[in-house]
């Protein structure tokens, strides 16, 4: 009996418990309860802050690598961005600035361009653009070489100007341009007088871009610093009136017979680019002599009267 009892007691207090659904169900109904009341009452926010404060070095931890992966990836496009950026602005750059240059250099150009017609306007002769080609200016030969020739109808001993004044003359002329020696060039005189009274002279290249000699005005010569000198047209191989230089001294010395007068020409020399060649209104040379052309024509014209007479 006491066996059989005990049997049976032991397995009615421990076979039969809640079934694992009636557990499940209990535990839910206990969360949903919890859950109401702290909802409610706010019993464990502290709790929660606290779990919250030790799983946050785990949460941090595991997001650090995708972090870094995409910060890396970010800083990595926003530099590559930067210097393609960079490259593009330093190409405007550089174009702009060729542009700025150029537009400059157009403008000093059309400068310069209506100077030389503006010079031209002030004379009747035919004037002709060109441009220098290349320039030589060692101490003892100054030379040019302009892209103007024969066929254009450049001759030998045709002056050449800029829009300042006489710059020199044609000393070969080539069929597709022509050389050309400057006024200052060791061995190159120019007739010239003083603008302001008449004064006749002779100015002498010197082999300095800057500088010619007036070596042949006496001591009591009515010259001084400021003067213009223009061509005074004699030799008829530069047509008159054309700046040519400015005084910049003049020395009187005592026991001397000639003052020592030195100018600076009016031509820009070492910067002009821009050249004009120059034509009398009837296309002759300047050295040419209308007076010895009607002299030959009438001779010519004479001696063909004469052979007619003695036929």
């Amino acid at each position: 009996m006491g066996t059989a009892f005990g049997g049976n007691r032991n397995t009615k207090l421990f076979g039969h418990g809640p079934s694992p659904v009636v557990r499940v169900a209990l535990l839910i109904l206990l969360s949903i309860v919890i859950i109401a009341v702290d909802h409610r009452e706010g019993h464990l926010d502290r709790l929660r802050q606290a779990l919250s404060i030790v799983t946050y070095p785990i949460q941090l931890m595991v997001d650090l690598p995708s972090a870094a992966l995409e910060r890396a990836s970010e800083t990595l496009a926003t530099r590559g961005h930067l210097m393609e950026e960079n490259r593009r602005l330093r190409e405007q750059q550089l174009e702009l600035s060729a542009q700025n240059q150029r537009l400059a250099s157009l403008e000093q150009e059309n400068e310069r361009l209506r100077e030389l017609l503006q010079s031209g306007a002030r004379v009747g002769e035919r004037l002709l653009a060109a441009e220098l080609l290349q320039v030589s200016l060692d101490p003892f030969r100054h030379r040019v070489v302009v892209d103007k020739g024969s066929r254009h109808g450049v001759h030998s001993g045709q002056p050449l100007l800029d829009a300042d004044g006489i710059m020199g003359q044609v000393t070969h002329a080539g069929l597709f341009g022509a050389n050309a020696i400057l006024i200052t060039d060791p061995s190159h005189a120019i007739p010239v007088e003083v603008n302001r009274n008449g004064l006749r002279t002779i100015a002498l290249g010197t082999g300095d871009i800057t500088r010619l000699d007036l070596p042949y005005l006496p001591n009591s010569a009515d010259i001084r610093t400021g003067d213009l000198l223009v061509s005074s047209g004699l030799g008829m191989r530069f047509p008159r009136g054309y700046p040519v230089a400015v005084v910049t001294e003049v020395r009187r010395r005592p026991g001397e017979t000639f003052a020592e007068i030195h100018a600076e020409p009016a031509a820009a020399l070492n910067r002009s680019r821009e050249v004009l060649l120059v034509w009398r209104e009837d296309n002759l040379p300047f050295d040419h002599d209308p007076m010895q052309l009607e002299r030959h024509d009438g001779a010519r014209e004479g001696d063909g009267n004469e052979g007619r007479d003695g036929s």
